[in-house]
């Protein structure tokens, strides 16, 4: 009698010896199973973290540069900080990236309403880029690279592209600041502008200002006024010219 219970005692012993063993080995998974998900949520975070960091920085610097430019030549740079995304992409949607050929952005500056354009399916070896910023030039040239950057004045447009454009354009994208140039001058950008597209194509330009910065009278355009971009600084709008059939 005293051998079987104390057998019964050694098996009753040996089974809790089991069972604990079974239970620190669960509580040992979900341990692991735990930690492993607070490292990648952590790991999730801190990406997170720098790449809104890595943004931030990217912004200021773009808008160090502007103030710089703007400092250096304002009748050139015209504003103290880039569009806005939501302003570049209002221009970027009355492009039809469907239509194949080469678009041309005049007074890209630092780039965005380029990656508006990419984003609105224009690849970047369709882009012309044409800059008169020599810093502005080469910050382009890091950040699209497959895209042609033209180092030259956009108001001799036909003169800068000469060798750059093997065939017309399906439209010109301008942030150029025509309110700091005379009526003429505007005009004749217009002009020369068309020259470079095929027909029907739009030349797209934004303005602060309530009227067209291209002169309409003589002019032979048909010209659009979108809405307002109010996230925007300060608040602009969107002018969409065509030659008049």
């Amino acid at each position: 009698m005293a051998v079987r219970i104390e057998d019964e005692v050694r098996v009753t012993a040996a089974d809790l010896v089991d069972s604990m063993a079974e239970a620190r080995l669960r509580v040992a998974a979900v341990r692991y199973k735990v930690e492993g998900e607070v490292r990648q949520k952590a790991e999730k975070f801190k990406t997170h973290v720098s790449r809104v960091a890595g943004e931030a920085k990217s912004k200021l610097s773009d808008e160090a540069r502007f103030i710089k430019s703007w400092i250096d030549d304002p009748g050139r740079t015209g504003s103290v900080t880039p569009s806005s995304p939501f302003l570049a992409r209002r221009m970027a949607s009355f492009v039809d990236p469907a239509i194949p050929g080469p678009v041309i952005e005049i007074g890209p500056g630092t780039g965005p309403v380029t990656e508006a354009l990419i984003e609105r399916g224009i690849s970047e070896e369709r882009l012309i880029l044409v800059e008169y910023s020599p810093e502005f030039c080469a910050l382009l040239r890091r950040r699209f690279p497959r895209a042609t950057v033209v180092e030259g004045d956009a108001y001799a447009l036909s003169t800068t592209l000469a060798g750059h454009l093997q065939e017309k354009a399906i439209a010109v994208v301008s942030s150029l600041p025509l309110f700091n140039r005379p009526p003429a001058m505007r005009s004749a950008l217009a002009k020369d502008a068309f020259t470079l597209l095929v027909e029907g194509a739009p030349l797209i330009q934004f303005t602060y200002s309530v009227i067209s910065p291209v002169p309409r009278k003589g002019s032979g355009l048909k010209a659009f006024a979108s809405d307002w971009v109010l996230r925007n600084i300060p608040p602009a709008r969107v002018w969409v010219y065509r030659q008049a059939t």
